[in-house]
């Protein structure tokens, strides 16, 4: 660098500046080391830190090193830092003292107190080390060392360090390199310790300037200049992020004070904002900086736009340097509608059209800026930042064109052209940045407001790119929206067919979407088009849309309405009428059927009621409103069923959710029909486990459809619906001559009930003179039955449950069908005895019709015989219910004889009924069957009625010694109360027998879920019988009822082995030496088993002879104690053979001990009967029979050797000992079986012994404190 360059004023901003550096001292020195210097110092970045707590970043220092001047140094309130030297140098290679005190020094003092007298105290002494070729002539020559001591002792003082040693730079050592780290190192130092200081002090006064604002005579102009000072030695040094946030602070701080103008708080600097713009070239983003411009704002002459697009080129410019370009796209959009918005608030007068031009210009100066930067993949994949832009640059073209008369037909008018003139004239010459380029903003709009054709071919370039872009992103809505404002071009040119293809794809997304405005206003721009373009049908299904919609005036509405029925009133060929859609004129909007039930039987009267809700603003009057029915017969109810139930139930109303009328009936609506779902399983064919589960759509032909086909017939928003014809031959529902009102409608229609079947309501028509509205599909789906239904007889009880023994009433229920019961017609019932038919001196039917109303009432004549009932029926209408009722009485069975079985009238066999417990109450059900002949049939009804006796009884033998009593228990199972009478129990065999009634009360009361226990005493004179057949009877009857009303009950059972055969008597007996048994010692227990009676006949087959002569039997006995108050020590059972005489009598001694004291109850003592292995075997096992000894022939062969053994235990009510399988092999095998009640007596059952607790000393500690 050449110092000649170096002496010239800097330029106010180019790239290349950097942060001035003067030199002073030997400049040929200085020029020599200059290009090491300049390329050494910005290689190594250094840390800046920052004040206020800004974090720190590493930059790399460059400097402009100028020659040294005293006019370089700031004056006194120069606030520039552009200009501003950040460090002084003074070079120096002297070495000679002489030299050094003769002129160095001087130079140095002037130096010095230049800089002082200035107040800059950044400066720096540099002593070059001169090579050994400058110091062959010196003689008087000194150290190196004692120079730098010498300057340093003079000028340095305490700052040492601000004298530096450069040794040998010019050669190529690792001591010259030392060198020059050293020395960049301090020169990077001092620089950044400049920054920090001069900024910071810049930035405080730059602070208290604007904190001064609210202050009279601030100018935001002078402010603006001080703070880009900032910017710009933030960008010289490469910050550009913090230059930027300057810029922000500005555009902020602008911001604000315009909308507190706006708000009403008004500053004075405001004003040379508020002059007319005079100029709308646009922005300017080629250049670093528009130093027109910036002169301006440095005047206070510029306009808002100069201040906007001055404040935008700078952000565009930092922005770019960072590497983002995008948002440069972003903020330019907003500073657009900004500025608009800021030219309205502040009050600017600006010419029609102007801020049209400045913006159409911007947006195309931002876009071309952009792609100047990046290459066409970047633009293509970020369109979603530029097509912003795109699309208000397209806008405002329009608005421009329309202004001057190029958007018509005609072409511009004088004024337009005038107009034309004074927009171009305020753009100004064309900048000499775009003067060369073909497709500079400048040129496109000065061609594009030149002629209609090149206006229309910039205009149509611009929004198919706009459109194209909106695509490719996915932005539909908008690329609609653009194509809208296209359909607005053409249909202003005269070309509505190429506008009716946009128009309606914009209505397609505003009706999907729901918006009632925009569809409104679109439609009205599509019946424009259509009606010029001569489509009569759809301009026709348009109005009618329009006719409906509550977002027009009603003199609109009117005005469409009024088009439909001027075209419905034109005679014409009456085999072909315009269809429409049904949505677009009325509403389905509820179905009522009459009766509601929806289902009535063949020939019955069916009124179906519809509710049509009139979208016209006018009453209509339709020539004829019909319904298409479609008669499935294979659904309906057909001759087969045969009850109501069975019948598929159909709603009686049916309601219709209507949408949004001004955007269109539901079915346009992106909501649509409801779906219908319904669960689907996949279970195994082995287990029935769940293997998967689903949902099936069970409408889904509503839903799958090709999208990019037209409309359905019953969206009103197609272009040209497709035809839609009711069908012929089907069956209707017409009604003529009516009426439609605005708003809702009842029109009532007879349907057809002829014959039996499914009747589905498909479509709805309404005709107006040339014009059908059709409503091709009735959704959800309307359905109505018509069925055939056979008699049916049923017989149930007038309450639940039925009680057997008492007189109970059923109720009789025939559904006559389509049978009709005329006079003389019979039921004929079989009789039985054990459910006979009571007579009664009145019966009355009641005849009722299908909605449950009394129609006639009859009396029934009822004529029994031996076998059969017969029951005359008054005549009865079809489909009408007779019901009567009959008191039958179930008996109760007693359980004796069997008698012959009956026969019913169907010539089955009757079985006797039998009663079996039920599982959901506690009594006894019977199951009574019934046969009905019906003289509509030629197969009887089996009917079966179900009761209940409320008793239950049960019985017990009593014994005391040999005194016998019988017991029966009598229980109420039902949720009545009864009253018992004439309770007795009879024996049918002996008449000896005596049966004392030990019972005192001759009727008792009976509650429900209780019990009464009736007791008698048997009595004999010779000898008791071993078996007693009783009968147990009493009277009952409900709870106060008369007398007459008692019915018997009967309980029969019977009693066997009554006789005592054996008495047992025990007796414990203290431990020697001892009055009382004591808990813990060994008491005797001693029992005898006497025999009381002779053998009886039963009783010899068990019997066995020893050797005397003497006949025996065998008994096991066996002691236990189940509540643990005795162990049994030693054997605790054994055998005895037992003299089959009277008063035989064996003891058996047994020892026990008392585990507790106190009054204990005896031991437990039971006697079993045991039979040999050579008694006869019974067929059937004991299941809970066990086998306790695995030995068969040990254990038969030591009861035969031993009276006594301990190894059999009794566990339950018959012992074998032997496996079941050898007993069902059919192997005799001994068996232990227990007597039945009565026939062994224990005297000591309830006997009690006194027990004292064993003596025992105890030790006890007392500690006394």
């Amino acid at each position: 660098m050449h110092m000649e360059c170096q002496e010239e004023k800097p330029i106010i901003y180019t790239m290349e500046n950097k942060p001035i550096v003067t030199c002073a001292g030997d400049q040929g020195l200085f020029t020599s080391l200059y290009t090491s210097l300049a390329q050494q110092l910005p290689r190594e970045p250094m840390e800046w830190r920052r004040t206020y707590g800004r974090a720190p970043k590493m930059i790399h220092l460059e400097a402009n090193f100028v020659q040294f001047k005293e006019e370089l140094l700031p004056k006194e309130g120069n606030k520039a830092l552009l200009t501003f030297p950040f460090l002084h140098i003074y070079w120096t290679d002297c070495c000679d003292t002489e030299a050094y005190k003769s002129s160095v020094k001087e130079d140095m003092m002037r130096w010095q107190n230049s800089l002082r007298a200035h107040g800059s105290a950044d400066w720096v002494i540099i002593v070059v080390e001169a090579n050994d070729t400058k110091k062959k002539n010196k003689t008087n020559i000194l150290p190196r060392s004692s120079i730098v001591d010498k300057i340093r002792s003079d000028f340095c003082n305490k700052q040492n360090d601000r004298c530096v040693v450069l040794s040998d730079p010019l050669k190529d050592s690792s001591r010259s390199q030392e060198s020059w780290n050293s020395l960049l190192l301090k020169l990077r130092t001092l620089l950044l310790m400049s920054f920090t200081k001069n900024l910071g002090r810049f930035e405080d006064d730059m602070r208290t300037l604007r904190e001064k604002r609210t202050q009279p005579g601030w100018s935001f102009c002078e402010y603006f200049m001080v703070q880009e000072e900032l910017a710009f030695v933030f960008e010289m040094l490469q910050q550009f992020e913090d230059a930027l946030v300057q810029y922000d602070e500005l555009d902020a701080l602008f911001t604000q004070y315009v909308l507190n103008f706006g708000a009403g708080d008004t500053a004075n600097w405001l004003g040379s904002f508020c002059a007319p713009v005079r100029s709308w070239s646009g922005l300017l983003l080629r250049r670093p900086i528009d130093m027109e411009k910036r002169d301006g704002i440095q005047r206070g002459e510029a306009s808002l736009l100069d201040l906007r697009s001055y404040l935008f080129s700078r952000q565009c410019t930092l922005l770019i340097f960072l590497q983002r370009p995008w948002e440069v796209t972003q903020r330019a959009l907003e500073l657009l509608h900004n500025c608009v918005q800021e030219l309205h608030l502040l009050e600017v007068p600006v010419l029609e059209g102007a801020l049209d031009c400045w913006v159409f210009l911007s947006c195309l100066e931002v876009l071309h800026r952009i792609e100047g930067c990046c290459d066409q993949a970047q633009l293509a994949a970020n369109c979603s930042h530029t097509v912003g832009l795109w699309a208000y640059a397209t806008d405002k073209l329009k608005s421009l064109g329309e202004l001057c008369g190029l958007v018509s037909e005609k072409g511009p008018t004088s004024e337009d052209l005038n107009r034309t003139v004074d927009l171009l004239a305020g753009l100004g010459d064309e900048r000499p940045e775009t003067i060369n380029s073909l497709q500079s903003p400048y040129k496109k709009l000065k061609e594009a407001l030149s002629s209609l054709e090149a206006f229309e071919r910039h205009y149509l370039e611009l929004s198919h790119a706009a459109m194209e872009m909106y695509r490719a992103i996915s932005r539909l809505r908008s690329a609609r929206l653009v194509g809208k404002s296209l359909a607005e071009f053409y249909m202003r040119k005269g070309d509505p067919e190429r506008a009716e293809t946009f128009l309606q794809e914009a209505l397609k997304s505003y009706v999907s979407e729901g918006w009632s405005l925009p569809v409104t206003h679109t439609r009205k721009q599509v019946a424009e088009c259509q009606k010029l373009l001569g489509r009569t049908e759809d301009y026709l299904q348009t109005s009618a849309l329009l006719a409906g919609d509550v977002n027009l005036t009603m003199e609109e509405r009117k005005h469409f309405c009024q088009e439909i029925l001027n075209f419905a009133g034109k005679s014409a060929d009456h085999s072909h009428k315009l269809t429409l859609s049904m949505g677009v004129f009325a509403q389905l909007t509820r179905l009522q059927f009459h009766p509601a039930a929806a289902s009535v039987h063949s020939g019955a009267a069916l009124q179906v009621e519809l509710t049509l809700q009139c979208l016209m603003p006018i009453s209509v009057r339709i020539q004829e409103v019909a319904a298409s029915i479609h008669f499935d017969v294979d659904h309906g109810g057909t001759h087969g069923r045969s009850t109501g139930v069975q019948r598929q139930t159909n709603p009686g109303t049916v309601e219709f959710h209507q949408g949004n009328p001004s955007v269109g009936p539901p079915s346009s609506s992106t909501a649509g029909p409801s779906l219908e779902l319904d669960e689907i399983q996949d279970r195994s064919p082995s287990d029935n486990s769940l293997n998967s589960t689903g949902l099936i759509c069970k409408n889904a032909h509503l839903f799958v459809r090709r999208h990019d086909n037209s409309s359905l017939p019953d969206t009103p928003n197609c272009v040209s619906p497709p035809s839609v014809v009711m069908k012929e031959g089907a069956q209707m529902l017409k009604m003529q001559d009516v009426t439609l009102k605005p708003g809702n409608n009842s029109i009532i229609f007879t349907a057809p009930s002829g014959q039996p079947g499914t009747y589905t309501l498909r479509q709805l028509c309404a005709t107006v003179g040339q014009v059908q509205f059709v409503l091709p599909h009735i959704y959800p789906s309307v359905q109505y039955e018509v069925y055939s239904q056979e008699p049916q007889l049923t017989v149930e009880p007038l309450s639940e449950p039925l009680l057997a023994g008492l007189p109970q009433t059923v109720k009789f229920t025939l559904l006559t069908g389509h049978y009709n019961v005329k006079k003389g017609v019979a039921l004929q019932l079989s009789n039985t005895d054990t459910m006979p038919i009571l007579p009664s001196t009145t019966c009355t039917a009641r005849i009722s019709n299908p909605a449950a109303e009394l129609v006639d009432e009859g009396v029934l004549s009822i004529q029994s015989s031996e076998k059969v009932t017969s029951i005359s029926l008054p005549p009865t209408p079809p489909y009408h219910t007779l019901e009567f009722q009959l008191e039958v009485l179930c008996i109760i069975p007693s359980g004796s004889e069997r008698p012959a079985n009956e026969r019913l009238t169907n010539g089955e066999v009757r079985h006797r009924p039998r009663s079996y417990s039920h599982p959901d109450t506690p009594m006894t059900a019977i199951d009574q069957r019934m046969s009905i002949d019906c003289p509509w049939s030629i197969y009887s009804t089996l009917l079966a009625l179900t009761f209940y006796i409320p008793f239950k009884a049960k019985h017990s033998l009593l014994c005391a010694g040999n005194r016998k009593y019988i017991q029966v228990c009598v229980q109420n199972v039902s949720d009545m109360n009864f009253m018992l009478a004439g309770v007795k129990l009879t024996e049918k065999q002996h008449v000896s027998l005596e049966l004392q009634s030990l019972n005192t009360k001759t009727q008792q009361l009976l509650c429900n879920k209780h019990s009464m226990f009736c007791l008698w005493e048997v009595r004999w004179k010779d000898d008791l019988p071993s078996c007693l057949q009783c009968v147990f009877s009493a009277n009952f009857a409900p709870l106060n009822q008369d007398v007459s009303a008692f019915k018997p009950f009967h309980y029969q059972f019977q009693l066997e082995r009554v006789t005592t055969l054996y008495s047992v008597r025990a007796e414990i007996l203290p431990p020697a030496g001892e009055q009382h048994c004591r808990s813990g010692l060994l008491c005797g227990l001693e029992v005898c088993i006497t025999r009381l009676t002779e053998p009886a006949e039963g009783e010899m087959a068990d019997e066995k002879t020893d050797t005397d002569g003497l006949r025996s039997t065998k008994l096991m006995y066996e002691v236990a104690d189940s509540s643990s108050n005795w162990a049994v020590c030693g054997k605790s059972s054994g055998m005895v053979s037992m003299p089959v005489t009277a008063n035989a009598t064996h003891k058996v001694q047994i020892e026990v001990m008392p585990l507790f004291a106190g009054h204990l109850p005896f031991p437990k003592i039971q006697v079993l009967k045991y039979l040999p292995h050579t008694a006869s075997v019974p067929i059937q096992p004991d299941p809970d029979s066990c086998v306790e000894n695995d030995s068969l022939s040990l254990l038969d062969k030591a009861l035969d050797d031993q009276g006594d053994t301990a190894s059999i235990r009794s566990r339950g009510s018959v012992h074998s000992v032997g496996s079941g399988d050898q007993q069902q092999k059919g192997v005799a095998m001994p068996r232990l079986e227990p007597f039945s009640p009565g026939q062994v007596f224990n005297h000591s059952h309830a006997q009690q012994v006194l027990v004292l607790p064993a003596t025992d000393d105890h030790i006890m500690e007392v500690n006394a404190t």
